[in-house]
Parts: structure tokens; sequence; C-alpha cells
């Protein structure tokens, strides 16, 4: 069996952290938390975690500067951001400071699980809301024009012909293939860009303007 995956909590509110701690415990072994940037900068260095959930407004210069002096000390230890805002200089204040994703609060628990899976694994996991503006100020940034590009061509026109309204039967239609190969090519797209359903698929390619 392997070992579990260990987690650092970073946020200046104690509800929010139990909160996170209580959805996450089942899965992955909490190390350690921190309510401020010192704080964290020495207790991360202590004990490595694997994976560090960072809020980006916390005392002591935020999560900008945790994100810029963890990445720089111990590039080995990845940062996932967990906030509440989708505020553009936010994010692209801790993407650009080091940290490998962005996660907003109001995701459902098993996608906060799979962006703390994926950031361990060092790839990139971003809020299909906010993945449209990393792309475009980050294009190296954590992988997401990486993920674009890891599409198929045929996997390409089916996200373009979901995000522009066809049916799965239309789309088969369209491309000669049947609707059961038209459901796999739509779930290899959801799990190469992290998404969830056909809706997200959809407007994550208007957002690329992939359509």
């Amino acid at each position: 069996m392997s070992e579990r995956i260990t987690v650092f909590l970073v946020d200046d509110h104690e509800l929010a952290r139990a909160g996170v701690r209580s959805l996450i415990k089942d899965r992955f072994d909490v190390v350690g938390e921190a309510d401020n940037a010192d704080a964290a900068i020495e207790m991360i260095g202590e004990r490595l975690p694997q994976v560090v959930l960072l809020d980006v407004h916390l005392p002591g210069g935020g999560g900008r500067r945790v994100a810029a002096e963890v990445s720089q000390a111990h590039p080995e230890v990845r940062m996932l951001a967990l906030s509440v805002s989708e505020d553009p200089g936010d994010v692209g204040a801790v993407v650009g400071a080091g940290a490998l994703g962005y996660l907003l609060k109001s995701a459902p628990r098993e996608r906060l699980l799979e962006a703390i899976q994926h950031t361990a694994e060092g790839r990139a996991f971003f809020s299909p809301a906010l993945a449209g503006f990393v792309l475009e100020e980050f294009p190296d940034a954590g992988g997401i024009g990486e993920d674009i590009r890891s599409l198929t061509p045929r996997e390409a026109e089916v996200l373009r012909l979901i995000a522009r309204g066809y049916t799965y039967r239309d789309i088969g239609e369209r491309l000669f293939i049947s609707v059961k190969t038209v459901e796999s090519h739509v779930s290899s797209v959801l799990r190469k860009l992290h998404l969830s359903n056909r809706h997200q698929a959809a407007d994550f390619a208007r957002e690329h303007h992939l359509d």
C-alpha cells in the first residue's frame, strides 16, 4: 500500500482550515497548519509536505510571499492556492510566485481531492472559471497549454462541437462514429482538461476560443 500524500494547510481562518481538514483527512495526511506567512514558511521548511494548500490573503505578506519563498528554498514542495478570490491580480500573483494551481473554495470535495492529487504529481489544476486567464497570462505555467495540446484531433473536434451545442447523437452523425465512441472521446477530454461534465467542457472551449 502506497504512502499517503502529506498536506500542509495555510489559512488565517481557523474554521476554514478545520473544514478543509475534515474534507481531506480520509484521503491525505495533514501534517501541519499555519495562519500567517511567517509561521507557514518556517513550518513548511521543517515538515516538507508534498502539497501546501495556500490561501491568497494572509497576514505577513500573503500567499504570494509564501509561494515565492517556499518554491525557492524547497522546490520539491508543491503549492496549490485555495481561495474565494477570482480576481486576476490574486491569481496572477500566486501563480507567478510558484503555485502550481489555483482552486476556488466553492469547489466540491471531489474536485479538491483531485486537485491535491494532481498537484502532488506535479500537474497543474485550475478552476475552470480561471483557466482562460491563466493560459493567456502564463502559457507555460502549470501546463494548461500542454493539457489542451494533449487532445487528439478527434477529441478537439468533439470538444468544438460540444461548445457549439451539438448533442452526442448529432456529433456522432457528423463525424460518422457511434454515440458510444463520442462518449468515450468526451470522457477523455474531461480527464485531460480536469473538468467534471460536458457543460464545463463547453464553457472551457468558448473561453479558449476553441469553438
